[in-house]
């Protein structure tokens, strides 16, 4: 094979496993016979809408199957799968279209007319043809073939599929990812250094990774990756088609299902869960579960410590990684000391001084921004000045370095500070939001909070909480201040602290730090503390 392909690799494991479950949304079971047919059909109509190899696709669904069956025919047919977040409004839509040159864009029903307006606002020779999950999408795929031209073209390792940031840091940028850099990188998340075994022979041995459910959106990374691993292992993917968490429905789901493998994103979804279980201890029989895995959240030790003392089976995985780039992980178990998360560095991950590029020394205390080589991106599709910033070449190695900051203590472990886009200047002192939220968060009664820089006549910015309280419960913003006295320097604590109902994270997980921002300076400038 001319690098790993996973439409390739599917493939090959379809044709060994055709009766296995790949895909269980409710009572929709898919195999893997069904899952390879079915994007062959989507390959197929996608052809005769004229789409040709290296041509856009933008999904807009949330987790069902035809998610992943639309991410699988695109790249059977050598096109290239663009997530879409459902949560856009039509001018966001609009801009990931035209910005990815897509030709076509599979949606589900809910999000028809936002999708048709944000079309209808493009130029008409830039205008993707539509195709609505539901009985459009089956009735295209009923009149489609499993075979066609298409067919005669081999799934290559150089092909592309994009995966849209966030825009946490200006408008969604396109990161372009090679499949084989990728499949790989993936596989070297847990085993750096090493290459992928074949997975077809894999799979004709016998062998399969664990069924795993991937609790956060699809369109993200987090929740991407982890269904593309547990396929290529030959396995099951258990989705939840509902947008937001719901925790009843999710362990009964992971008990229904034998799911071994949850994946969250920190904090906003592990609360939740331990919620649902402790207002139900005896409800969900979860003894097939062996691990969870997080990333893209702040996940703190209290939460882990209280998982693990109801989940003792289970292993925590926290990963460091972001679009641009796959990191390192660090486990946790009843067995491991739980610490805020250090991750390993490996021959691929690096801590570099951000002035002169050298890499940090151990137990310096040095703060630099975190790289990693080895399989990353190509860079960001369209934006030469973007790619250049964050792929950069250090030492005649390239790196991806997408902002995150840290310092690298004595044994070379990596302690994660957070994005240095968020850093808050206070009198010339850098405070890291995450540092100052895991505090914050070991309060018995905090739920959830977010650090803001609010702009200060004295200090230039200054630190203000946003807390959302443990439901049922109120707090004390005298208490919660004098919680941080003790456990962070002066200029790292909060100036002002204000209670909110919720966050009102998103599906993902994310905070939606415009809107915060904005309630926190107005908050910090109508109200003395």
């Amino acid at each position: 094979m001319p690098g790993w392909n996973f439409a390739a690799v599917w493939h090959g494991i379809a044709e060994i496993v055709p009766d296995r479950e790949a895909v269980v949304c409710g009572e929709r079971r898919v195999s893997w016979g069904e899952l390879d047919d079915r994007a062959a059909r989507l390959a197929s109509h996608l052809w005769s809408e004229g789409l040709r190899p290296g041509d856009k696709v933008a999904i807009d669904c949330t987790n069902r199957p035809e998610y992943l069956e639309t991410y699988f025919g695109a790249l059977k047919l050598g096109c290239v799968p663009v997530n879409v977040n459902y949560r856009y409004v039509t001018d966001e839509v609009r801009y990931v279209l035209d910005n990815s040159d897509a030709k076509a864009i599979v949606h589900d029903p809910a999000f028809a007319t936002t999708v048709q307006e944000a079309i209808a606002g493009l130029p008409a020779d830039r205008r993707p043809s539509s195709l609505q999950t539901g009985n459009e999408y089956e009735q295209a795929l009923d009149a489609a073939s499993a075979d066609g031209p298409w067919t005669a073209r081999t799934p290559d390792g150089d092909d592309l599929s994009f995966l849209y940031t966030g825009g946490t840091t200006g408008m969604p940028k396109g990161v372009m990812w090679r499949n084989d850099d990728l499949y790989v990188s993936l596989w070297q998340l847990s085993r750096p250094g090493t290459e992928p075994p074949d997975p077809v022979a894999a799979a004709k041995a016998g062998k399969r990774t664990g069924i795993s459910l991937p609790a956060c959106p699809l369109m993200h990374g987090t929740g991407l990756h982890t269904a593309l691993s547990t396929l290529a292992g030959a396995s099951t993917v258990v989705l939840v088609d509902r947008v937001g968490l719901d925790a009843e429905l999710l362990w009964s789901e992971i008990e229904r299902n034998d799911v071994a493998v949850l994946t969250i994103v920190g904090d906003p979804f592990a609360r939740p869960l331990l919620a649902a279980l402790d207002a139900e201890p005896k409800r969900w029989d979860l003894s097939a579960l062996r691990a969870i895995t997080s990333s893209g959240a702040t996940w703190s030790p209290e939460t882990k410590a209280a998982l693990l003392e109801r989940l003792p089976q289970v292993r925590l995985f926290d990963s460091l990684g972001s679009s641009e780039g796959l990191m390192s992980r660090t486990v946790s178990s009843v067995t491991t000391e739980i610490a805020p998360a250090r991750f390993a560095v490996n021959a691929n991950v690096k801590v570099f001084d951000e002035q002169t590029s050298a890499e940090v020394a151990p137990g310096s205390g040095d703060v630099g921004f975190v790289g990693v080589t080895g399989p990353i991106p190509l860079g960001y599709y369209k934006d030469e000045e973007k790619t250049n910033a964050t792929f950069r070449v250090i030492d005649g190695v390239r790196y991806s370095i997408p902002g995150d900051y840290a310092t690298v203590d004595a044994d070379g472990s990596i302690q994660l500070l957070g994005r240095g886009s968020a850093c808050i200047n206070t009198g010339g002192e850098k405070v890291y939001p995450e540092e100052v939220e895991l505090v914050l968060r070991e309060h018995p009664l905090v739920f959830d909070c977010v650090i803001i820089g609010v702009p200060d006549p004295r200090f230039g910015e200054k630190v203000v909480a946003l807390v959302q309280p443990t439901p049922g419960h109120t707090v004390d913003i005298t208490e919660l201040q004098a919680w941080t006295t003790d456990r962070l320097a002066g200029y790292k604590r909060p100036k002002q602290v204000f209670l909110v109902d919720s966050l009102e994270r998103s599906a993902a997980g994310k905070a939606n730090y415009p809107r915060l921002r904005e309630l926190a300076v107005r908050l910090a400038t109508t109200t003395t503390t």
